[in-house]
Protein backbone atom coordinates (compact mmCIF):
# COMPACT_ATOMS: atom_id res chain seq x y z
CA UNK A 1 0.00 0.00 0.00
CA UNK A 2 2.70 2.30 0.64
CA UNK A 3 4.52 1.80 -2.31
CA UNK A 4 1.33 2.25 -4.43
CA UNK A 5 1.11 5.79 -3.00
CA UNK A 6 4.24 6.89 -3.06
CA UNK A 7 4.07 5.63 -7.18
CA UNK A 8 0.88 8.01 -7.10
CA UNK A 9 2.78 10.96 -6.06
CA UNK A 10 5.90 10.61 -7.99
CA UNK A 11 3.18 10.29 -10.64
CA UNK A 12 1.18 13.19 -9.62
CA UNK A 13 4.39 14.70 -9.45
CA UNK A 14 5.70 14.52 -12.57
CA UNK A 15 2.25 14.72 -14.52
CA UNK A 16 2.59 18.67 -12.85
CA UNK A 17 5.83 19.34 -14.21
CA UNK A 18 5.40 18.08 -17.32
CA UNK A 19 1.95 20.34 -17.49
CA UNK A 20 3.93 23.13 -16.86
CA UNK A 21 6.76 22.25 -19.34
CA UNK A 22 4.01 22.00 -22.01
CA UNK A 23 1.85 24.94 -21.30
CA UNK A 24 5.12 27.00 -21.99
CA UNK A 25 5.53 25.63 -25.48
CA UNK A 26 3.59 27.53 -28.13
CA UNK A 27 0.78 26.91 -30.57
CA UNK A 28 2.82 26.14 -33.52
CA UNK A 29 2.53 26.50 -36.61
CA UNK A 30 2.44 23.71 -39.56
CA UNK A 31 5.98 23.12 -40.94
CA UNK A 32 5.11 20.24 -43.12
CA UNK A 33 2.77 17.82 -44.24
CA UNK A 34 3.71 14.45 -45.22
CA UNK A 35 1.90 10.89 -46.12
CA UNK A 36 1.95 7.41 -45.36
CA UNK A 37 1.70 5.26 -48.59
CA UNK A 38 1.02 1.68 -49.04
CA UNK A 39 0.68 -0.01 -52.77
CA UNK A 40 -1.42 -2.50 -51.84
CA UNK A 41 -4.20 -0.14 -50.35
CA UNK A 42 -4.38 1.66 -53.30
CA UNK A 43 -5.10 -2.24 -55.03
CA UNK A 44 -7.58 -2.48 -52.27
CA UNK A 45 -9.84 -0.23 -53.63
CA UNK A 46 -9.35 -1.24 -57.37
CA UNK A 47 -6.84 1.54 -57.84
CA UNK A 48 -3.31 1.66 -59.84
CA UNK A 49 -0.87 2.25 -57.30
CA UNK A 50 1.34 4.40 -59.62
CA UNK A 51 -1.48 6.52 -60.69
CA UNK A 52 -2.11 7.28 -56.78
CA UNK A 53 1.59 8.18 -55.90
CA UNK A 54 1.71 10.09 -59.03
CA UNK A 55 -1.34 12.14 -57.53
CA UNK A 56 0.37 12.70 -54.53
CA UNK A 57 3.67 13.80 -55.85
CA UNK A 58 2.05 15.85 -58.48
CA UNK A 59 -1.48 17.08 -57.30
CA UNK A 60 -1.30 17.54 -53.75
CA UNK A 61 2.20 18.62 -53.52
CA UNK A 62 3.61 16.22 -51.02
CA UNK A 63 7.00 15.97 -50.73
CA UNK A 64 7.20 14.05 -47.42
CA UNK A 65 6.05 9.80 -47.79
CA UNK A 66 6.76 7.30 -45.92
CA UNK A 67 6.96 3.85 -47.90
CA UNK A 68 7.72 0.29 -47.07
CA UNK A 69 9.74 -2.37 -47.42
CA UNK A 70 7.34 -4.96 -47.23
CA UNK A 71 8.98 -8.05 -46.28
CA UNK A 72 6.08 -10.03 -48.26
CA UNK A 73 6.55 -8.34 -51.58
CA UNK A 74 10.18 -7.65 -51.36
CA UNK A 75 11.05 -11.74 -50.59
CA UNK A 76 7.84 -13.15 -51.42
CA UNK A 77 10.23 -16.46 -52.27
CA UNK A 78 12.61 -17.04 -50.09
CA UNK A 79 16.13 -15.57 -51.18
CA UNK A 80 14.41 -13.86 -54.35
CA UNK A 81 14.44 -10.34 -54.11
CA UNK A 82 11.96 -8.20 -55.67
CA UNK A 83 12.50 -4.21 -55.47
CA UNK A 84 10.69 -3.34 -59.23
CA UNK A 85 7.68 -1.90 -57.02
CA UNK A 86 10.10 -0.40 -54.35
CA UNK A 87 12.82 1.19 -56.52
CA UNK A 88 10.12 3.00 -59.20
CA UNK A 89 8.36 4.96 -55.80
CA UNK A 90 12.67 6.10 -54.82
CA UNK A 91 13.13 7.22 -58.37
CA UNK A 92 9.88 9.24 -58.60
CA UNK A 93 10.69 10.54 -55.19
CA UNK A 94 14.00 11.29 -56.79
CA UNK A 95 12.75 13.23 -59.79
CA UNK A 96 10.73 15.74 -57.87
CA UNK A 97 13.25 16.07 -55.03
CA UNK A 98 10.63 13.99 -52.32
CA UNK A 99 11.84 13.13 -49.14
CA UNK A 100 11.08 9.63 -48.08
CA UNK A 101 11.09 7.86 -44.45
CA UNK A 102 11.76 3.97 -45.47
CA UNK A 103 10.03 1.63 -43.04
CA UNK A 104 11.92 -1.93 -42.62
CA UNK A 105 10.80 -4.80 -40.49
CA UNK A 106 8.18 -7.32 -40.07
CA UNK A 107 6.04 -5.23 -38.19
CA UNK A 108 5.22 -2.05 -41.23
CA UNK A 109 2.09 0.09 -41.45
CA UNK A 110 -1.43 -1.20 -42.31
CA UNK A 111 -3.08 -4.28 -41.58
CA UNK A 112 -2.28 -7.20 -40.56
CA UNK A 113 0.59 -5.02 -39.52
CA UNK A 114 2.83 -7.92 -39.88
CA UNK A 115 3.29 -8.36 -43.47
CA UNK A 116 5.56 -12.21 -43.49
CA UNK A 117 6.88 -13.90 -46.24
CA UNK A 118 4.12 -17.01 -46.23
CA UNK A 119 8.10 -19.45 -46.55
CA UNK A 120 9.20 -17.76 -43.06
CA UNK A 121 6.28 -18.85 -40.73
CA UNK A 122 7.66 -22.22 -41.17
CA UNK A 123 11.11 -21.13 -39.90
CA UNK A 124 12.55 -21.78 -36.73
CA UNK A 125 12.79 -18.71 -34.45
CA UNK A 126 17.17 -18.70 -34.83
CA UNK A 127 16.16 -19.29 -38.83
CA UNK A 128 13.43 -16.56 -38.73
CA UNK A 129 15.55 -14.15 -37.20
CA UNK A 130 18.64 -14.56 -39.55
CA UNK A 131 15.81 -14.56 -42.25
CA UNK A 132 14.63 -10.97 -41.17
CA UNK A 133 18.14 -9.83 -40.33
CA UNK A 134 19.47 -10.70 -43.75
CA UNK A 135 16.41 -8.85 -45.27
CA UNK A 136 17.25 -5.71 -43.35
CA UNK A 137 20.83 -6.08 -44.82
CA UNK A 138 19.86 -5.85 -48.07
CA UNK A 139 17.29 -3.11 -47.91
CA UNK A 140 19.68 -0.59 -46.59
CA UNK A 141 22.35 -2.14 -48.84
CA UNK A 142 20.30 -1.22 -52.05
CA UNK A 143 18.88 2.32 -50.73
CA UNK A 144 21.72 3.92 -48.40
CA UNK A 145 22.64 5.89 -51.67
CA UNK A 146 19.61 7.49 -52.56
CA UNK A 147 19.17 10.84 -51.76
CA UNK A 148 15.86 10.68 -50.81
CA UNK A 149 15.99 8.23 -48.31
CA UNK A 150 16.38 10.70 -45.09
CA UNK A 151 15.31 8.28 -42.49
CA UNK A 152 15.18 4.47 -41.58
CA UNK A 153 12.23 3.38 -39.53
CA UNK A 154 12.56 -0.02 -37.92
CA UNK A 155 9.34 -1.85 -37.44
CA UNK A 156 6.02 0.17 -36.88
CA UNK A 157 4.89 0.37 -33.67
CA UNK A 158 6.44 -2.34 -31.89
CA UNK A 159 5.64 -1.57 -28.39
CA UNK A 160 1.68 -1.67 -29.13
CA UNK A 161 -0.03 -4.75 -28.88
CA UNK A 162 -1.87 -4.59 -32.52
CA UNK A 163 -2.32 -6.89 -35.01
CA UNK A 164 -1.83 -10.27 -36.75
CA UNK A 165 2.10 -10.57 -35.19
CA UNK A 166 4.26 -12.97 -33.05
CA UNK A 167 4.89 -11.69 -29.74
CA UNK A 168 7.87 -8.53 -29.28
CA UNK A 169 10.94 -9.57 -28.84
CA UNK A 170 12.68 -6.40 -27.52
CA UNK A 171 16.22 -8.10 -28.28
CA UNK A 172 15.53 -9.02 -31.50
CA UNK A 173 14.31 -5.48 -32.19
CA UNK A 174 17.24 -4.09 -30.50
CA UNK A 175 18.87 -5.98 -33.17
CA UNK A 176 17.37 -4.71 -36.21
CA UNK A 177 17.85 -1.08 -35.47
CA UNK A 178 21.75 -1.75 -34.70
CA UNK A 179 21.83 -3.62 -37.97
CA UNK A 180 20.52 -0.26 -39.99
CA UNK A 181 22.67 2.48 -38.02
CA UNK A 182 25.65 -0.14 -38.73
CA UNK A 183 25.00 -0.53 -42.18
CA UNK A 184 24.88 3.00 -43.09
CA UNK A 185 26.78 4.73 -40.64
CA UNK A 186 29.62 7.29 -41.86
CA UNK A 187 31.98 4.80 -42.55
CA UNK A 188 29.83 2.57 -44.78
CA UNK A 189 28.49 5.42 -46.48
CA UNK A 190 30.91 8.25 -47.18
CA UNK A 191 28.83 10.41 -49.82
CA UNK A 192 25.71 10.29 -47.56
CA UNK A 193 26.28 9.76 -44.52
CA UNK A 194 24.63 7.75 -41.62
CA UNK A 195 20.79 8.58 -41.56
CA UNK A 196 18.71 8.45 -38.34
CA UNK A 197 16.79 5.82 -36.81
CA UNK A 198 13.10 6.34 -36.48
CA UNK A 199 10.72 4.24 -33.79
CA UNK A 200 7.45 4.62 -33.75
CA UNK A 201 4.56 4.35 -30.82
CA UNK A 202 0.47 4.66 -30.58
CA UNK A 203 0.01 8.20 -29.18
CA UNK A 204 -3.37 7.25 -27.45
CA UNK A 205 -2.59 3.73 -26.09
CA UNK A 206 1.48 3.29 -25.13
CA UNK A 207 3.89 4.76 -22.76
CA UNK A 208 6.65 6.57 -25.25
CA UNK A 209 9.57 6.02 -23.05
CA UNK A 210 10.72 2.56 -25.02
CA UNK A 211 10.09 3.94 -28.31
CA UNK A 212 11.90 7.09 -27.78
CA UNK A 213 14.57 5.91 -26.21
CA UNK A 214 15.70 3.80 -28.77
CA UNK A 215 15.15 6.58 -31.56
CA UNK A 216 16.72 9.01 -33.12
CA UNK A 217 13.29 10.68 -34.60
CA UNK A 218 10.41 9.74 -32.61
CA UNK A 219 7.43 9.06 -34.65
CA UNK A 220 3.47 9.44 -32.81
CA UNK A 221 -0.11 8.39 -34.03
CA UNK A 222 -2.34 10.43 -33.59
CA UNK A 223 -6.38 9.23 -34.13
CA UNK A 224 -9.24 10.94 -32.81
CA UNK A 225 -12.27 8.61 -34.10
CA UNK A 226 -12.41 5.08 -34.03
CA UNK A 227 -14.54 1.96 -33.94
CA UNK A 228 -14.36 -0.20 -30.92
CA UNK A 229 -15.86 -3.45 -30.67
CA UNK A 230 -17.00 -3.06 -26.94
CA UNK A 231 -18.08 0.62 -27.46
CA UNK A 232 -18.53 1.03 -31.47
CA UNK A 233 -17.89 5.00 -32.83
CA UNK A 234 -15.52 6.24 -29.98
CA UNK A 235 -13.79 9.63 -29.79
CA UNK A 236 -10.95 9.78 -27.94
CA UNK A 237 -11.72 12.84 -24.76
CA UNK A 238 -8.24 13.64 -24.95
CA UNK A 239 -7.36 18.16 -25.60
CA UNK A 240 -4.09 18.72 -27.74
CA UNK A 241 -2.57 19.25 -25.02
CA UNK A 242 -2.31 15.95 -23.82
CA UNK A 243 0.21 15.11 -26.65
CA UNK A 244 2.58 18.27 -24.95
CA UNK A 245 2.43 17.39 -21.67
CA UNK A 246 3.15 13.08 -23.16
CA UNK A 247 6.17 14.38 -25.64
CA UNK A 248 7.22 16.81 -22.06
CA UNK A 249 7.20 14.05 -19.58
CA UNK A 250 9.20 11.23 -21.96
CA UNK A 251 11.30 14.09 -22.68
CA UNK A 252 12.26 14.39 -19.03
CA UNK A 253 12.57 10.59 -18.88
CA UNK A 254 14.89 9.67 -21.89
CA UNK A 255 15.92 13.38 -23.46
CA UNK A 256 14.95 15.76 -25.84
CA UNK A 257 15.13 14.86 -29.62
CA UNK A 258 13.21 15.40 -32.96
CA UNK A 259 9.28 14.17 -32.88
CA UNK A 260 6.74 14.11 -35.48
CA UNK A 261 3.06 12.66 -35.72
CA UNK A 262 3.79 9.79 -38.10
CA UNK A 263 0.29 8.68 -38.92
CA UNK A 264 -2.23 11.18 -38.78
CA UNK A 265 -5.82 9.75 -38.85
CA UNK A 266 -7.37 10.94 -42.16
CA UNK A 267 -9.35 8.04 -43.00
CA UNK A 268 -12.23 6.11 -41.32
CA UNK A 269 -11.16 3.59 -38.60
CA UNK A 270 -14.61 1.24 -38.21
CA UNK A 271 -15.30 -2.66 -38.49
CA UNK A 272 -15.33 -3.59 -41.99
CA UNK A 273 -12.63 -2.41 -44.21
CA UNK A 274 -12.62 0.17 -46.46
CA UNK A 275 -12.65 -0.85 -49.51
CA UNK A 276 -15.65 -3.37 -48.31
CA UNK A 277 -18.02 -0.63 -46.97
CA UNK A 278 -19.38 2.66 -48.99
CA UNK A 279 -18.75 6.21 -48.13
CA UNK A 280 -21.98 6.78 -45.63
CA UNK A 281 -20.50 4.37 -43.83
CA UNK A 282 -16.80 5.65 -43.68
CA UNK A 283 -18.32 9.28 -43.07
CA UNK A 284 -19.35 7.47 -39.24
CA UNK A 285 -15.81 8.41 -37.89
CA UNK A 286 -13.92 10.53 -40.70
CA UNK A 287 -15.76 12.82 -43.03
CA UNK A 288 -14.19 16.20 -44.40
CA UNK A 289 -15.82 18.32 -41.77
CA UNK A 290 -14.16 16.41 -39.17
CA UNK A 291 -11.03 16.48 -41.61
CA UNK A 292 -11.31 20.40 -40.75
CA UNK A 293 -11.59 20.22 -37.24
CA UNK A 294 -8.43 17.35 -37.37
CA UNK A 295 -6.26 20.16 -39.25
CA UNK A 296 -7.28 22.98 -35.98
CA UNK A 297 -6.61 20.80 -33.05
CA UNK A 298 -3.08 19.91 -34.49
CA UNK A 299 -1.62 22.92 -33.79
CA UNK A 300 -2.01 22.91 -29.85
CA UNK A 301 -0.29 19.22 -30.21
CA UNK A 302 3.00 20.54 -29.81
CA UNK A 303 3.95 18.96 -33.05
CA UNK A 304 4.70 20.66 -36.02
CA UNK A 305 5.04 18.05 -38.86
CA UNK A 306 2.13 15.27 -39.83
CA UNK A 307 1.78 12.73 -42.06
CA UNK A 308 -1.50 11.89 -43.35
CA UNK A 309 -3.08 8.75 -43.31
CA UNK A 310 -5.78 8.06 -45.78
CA UNK A 311 -4.29 9.40 -49.02
CA UNK A 312 -5.55 6.11 -50.85
CA UNK A 313 -8.79 6.48 -49.97
CA UNK A 314 -8.92 10.50 -50.51
CA UNK A 315 -8.23 9.42 -54.39
CA UNK A 316 -10.50 6.47 -54.28
CA UNK A 317 -13.35 8.85 -53.05
CA UNK A 318 -12.02 11.95 -55.45
CA UNK A 319 -12.04 9.89 -58.52
CA UNK A 320 -14.56 7.10 -58.36
CA UNK A 321 -16.83 8.10 -55.42
CA UNK A 322 -17.17 11.99 -57.22
CA UNK A 323 -16.58 13.35 -53.55
CA UNK A 324 -13.21 15.20 -53.78
CA UNK A 325 -13.75 16.80 -51.01
CA UNK A 326 -11.14 15.55 -48.60
CA UNK A 327 -8.48 15.33 -51.57
CA UNK A 328 -9.06 19.24 -51.61
CA UNK A 329 -8.68 19.82 -48.30
CA UNK A 330 -5.63 17.62 -48.17
CA UNK A 331 -4.48 19.82 -51.05
CA UNK A 332 -5.19 23.31 -49.61
CA UNK A 333 -3.32 22.45 -46.05
CA UNK A 334 -0.11 21.37 -48.39
CA UNK A 335 0.12 24.32 -49.96
CA UNK A 336 -0.07 26.48 -46.89
CA UNK A 337 3.27 24.86 -46.04
CA UNK A 338 5.10 25.54 -49.40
Amino acid sequence: MRLLKWLLVVGVAVAIVGFFLAARAPVLDIKAYGATFAPFHAENFGLDPKTVYRAMLDDLGIRRIRISAYWNRVESSEGRFDFSELDWQVAEAEKRGAELIMAIGQKLPRWPECHIPEWATALSSQEYQEKLLQYIVVVVGRYKDSPSIKVWQIENEPFLDFGVCPPLDRELLDKEIALARSLDSPASSESLGGRPVMITDSGELSFWVRAHKRADIFGSTLYRTIWHPAVGVFTYPLPPVFFRIKRAITELASGVKPAVVIELQAEPWQEKALFQTEPAEHYKTMDPEKFRALLSYIRGTGFDEFYFWGVEWWYWLKETQNKPEMWNIAKEAIQKTR
